[in-house]
């Protein structure tokens, strides 16, 4: 079922609209005039948008920050940005198995709620932060910007412990076109085609692609993964900038395993689609004034469908189905004033967030079915402040969030950095401490039935200070980087189960964690060879179990919280030319502990040490003139040790596996 017609169908009436309209604005700026441009204006080279309401020079942003680009992640053959992120420092990515599965992305130790995940400037998180990477694809992204420590100041709930910021691809130049084929084991089937074009005064880009796997188990572990995105900008006059631009996914995965990973059904499945979709306006009202809105859309719709295995399965609980739609509209306006070395921008934001569910439990005692239907808004009122000399740099920020179901909380981060040596050749010196907050799921707030919840509920809430430093040494050939971090977190939301009055709600604020940790990077350039290591230590604690007790507990006090290593190593070594690019990657995951829910109550257990290496190679076979193709032949090889590995206990990794493929460029 298409993506409009599974939005109509759960209750949704404007979807279509949406979408039609998305596609009509987009036709009306793909057709831009004038002669070509062989640069886009509007890329951002050297420059940061994720970390200040403008754009900042790298070196002047306080907190540790790492810039993947698009076209590097995609010449390594990685489809999804939870595989672009895996080898980087102060990241864990946590896959439920095979390729589809549910995959979490952990920033320096906190929760996998911690996150905030934007799709250019628009949050794509559900409420309460919960976001899921499989079908977060790498086709058409320009860059992504991984902004590491709380950002609540800025955006508000869910960066508790960081920002993900895709960033979406511009056409530049004359109008062209790739199409890519690739195929591998357990079933790999991957086309994607992009095209773009942009001049001084407009640009865009499209890309359409599906990725399709027949999963690494004995039956029923096929994922399909489709993606649309588009992204124009108009630049009528040299005061307005107009952006607009969508993301669509659908997906559907196919999982045989019940809780502890055992391969027991034969039909169940996931599928869940997801629209997010921006448009910009900039105005210059004087040289040194601008105004700015940004109006976005994020929406999922999806579910489970575990039906009966056949007539015969009617004991114990033998179906269940969940139909789930999350709607995040959101539009904010900033005022931006730049004075000389200095800039402030002040702001307000408006969100409406809506969640309707529906369950069905089929068992020999019965149907019994679950409805709900939940909304609240939420209003913000920002400041911030930066200022950047050749020397310092620093930057200020506060934000009032005003939530109809929480109330009013406040968040603040304050940053600097330093270069004390002559000609900036001295080592850059940066520390930075903030603020952040979470808000509650809908569940947690408003959950009925067999467990209640608690609509007083508070955002947790995180302190983090870090302390960082990096040094260029050689011209620039060697670059090293190390950062200190130590987070605390704080009304952490458990769920009771005893509960003294029946009529209590099941979600409390009680607990509390810690994690503190070290960052470590060094990068060599000897063009056309570039060689670079990080390492990360990482220790988490839990301060205050709460009501977390017992044989069966998640969240003891003094131990560590689950599935995050303490150790991370990776190593790479690259050789790219005009016509070849090698690349040799490895990567050591210490040991992390977990929960093995086969026995009753779940019991702790630490997962081993794992060891990951791979090659990614690319060849030009055909070089690229004008007006002519270039092709592009590909091959990959993962896990090439064949590990025997689990990121979840009970949920096997893929073992070694190969892609070949290829890619026809057009102008």
């Amino acid at each position: 079922m298409a993506i409009t017609e599974k939005l109509s169908a759960l209750g949704f009436k404007i979807e279509r609209p949406i979408v039609s309209t998305i596609f009509l604005q987009l036709g009306l700026l793909i057709t831009p005039h004038g002669t070509f441009a062989q640069e886009a204006v509007f890329h951002l080279e050297g420059l940061v948008v994720t970390a200040s309401p403008l754009p900042r020079e790298t070196h002047s942003i306080a907190n540790h920050i790492t810039i993947l680009e698009g076209e590097e992640i995609r010449a390594r053959g990685k489809t999804t940005v939870a595989e672009a992120l895996r080898e980087l420092p102060g990241v864990t990515v946590v896959r439920g198995g095979s390729y589809g599965a549910v995959t979490s992305v952990f920033l320096r130790g906190g929760e996998s709620d911690y996150t905030l995940v934007l799709v250019d400037g628009v949050q794509a998180n559900e409420a309460g932060g919960n976001f899921d990477f499989a079908s977060l694809t790498t086709d058409n992204i320009e860059r992504i910007e991984i902004l590491r420590g709380p950002a609540s100041a800025l955006y508000g709930s869910d960066a508790i412990a960081g920002v993900i910021h895709i960033i979406t691809k511009l056409g530049q130049g004359p109008p062209s076109a790739s199409v890519s084929y690739n195929t591998g084991s357990f079933g790999k089937q991957d086309v994607i085609a992009e095209f773009g074009t942009g001049t001084e005064r407009a640009a865009y880009s499209m890309s359409i692609a599906s990725y399709e796997t027949s999963g690494i188990l004995p039956f029923n572990n096929q994922n399909s993964n489709k993606s649309l995105s588009g992204n124009a900008r108009l630049r009528p006059d040299d005061d307005t900038d107009l952006a607009m631009g969508f993301r669509l996914a659908s997906r559907k995965y196919h999982y045989p395993t019940d809780g502890s990973g055992a391969v027991v059904d034969r039909n169940s499945f996931f599928f869940g689609d997801h629209i997010n979709a921006h448009a910009n306006l900039t105005r210059a009202i004087s040289p040194n004034l601008s105004f700015q809105t940004l109006v976005g859309l994020n929406q999922t719709s999806g579910g489970t469908d575990d039906a009966p295995d056949n007539k015969a399965d009617s004991l114990g609980y033998y179906g269940y189905t969940s139909s789930d739609q999350f709607r995040r509209a959101s539009g904010e306006v900033k005022l931006h004033a730049n004075m000389q070395s200095a800039s402030a921008s002040i702001g307000f934001e408006y969100e409406h967030e809506s969640q309707n569910s529906f369950t069905e439990s089929l068992s020999q005692y019965g149907a019994t079915y679950g409805k709900s239907r939940n909304d609240r808004d939420n209003r913000a009122y920002f400041i911030a402040l930066t200022n950047s000399h050749s020397k310092v740099s620093y930057n200020l920020g506060g934000r009032l969030e005003d939530n109809e179901r929480f109330g009013s909380n406040k968040s603040w981060q304050a940053g600097a950095t330093w270069t004390p040596g002559a000609n900036l050749a001295g080592p850059l010196l940066k520390v930075a401490v903030g603020t952040g907050i979470k808000e509650p799921t809908f569940y947690e707030n408003f959950a009925t039935g067999f467990v209640t919840g608690n609509p007083n509920l508070n955002p947790e809430q995180s302190t983090s200070w870090e302390f960082g430093a990096e040094q260029n040494f050689i011209q620039n050939i060697f670059r090293i980087s190390a950062t200190y971090f130590n987070q605390k977190y704080r009304d952490v939301i458990q769920y009771v189960a005893l509960r003294q009055n029946p009529l209590d709600p099941n979600f409390l604020n009680v607990a509390k964690a810690e994690s503190k940790g070290l960052e470590l990077e060094a990068q060599v350039d000897l063009q056309p060879v570039q060689i670079g290591s990080s390492w990360t230590l990482l220790r988490t604690r839990v301060t205050d179990s709460g009501f977390d007790e017992g044989n069966g507990a998640t969240f003891v006090e003094g131990q560590s919280l689950l599935r995050r290593p303490g150790r991370k190593f990776s190593s790479w070594v690259r050789l790219a030319s005009t016509k070849t690019d090698i690349s040799v990657h490895f990567s050591r995951i210490g040991e992390r502990d977990d929960r093995d829910f086969s026995t009753y109550p779940a019991t702790r257990i630490t997962m081993p040490t794992h060891n990951l290496f791979s090659i990614e190679s690319a060849w030009r076979i055909l070089r690229k003139t004008d007006n002519q193709t270039a092709v592009t032949f590909r091959i990959k090889g993962e896990n090439l040790l064949d590990e025997n590995y689990q990121e979840i206990l009970g949920f096997q990794a893929p073992g070694r596996n190969l892609t070949i493929g290829i890619t026809a460029h057009i102008n």
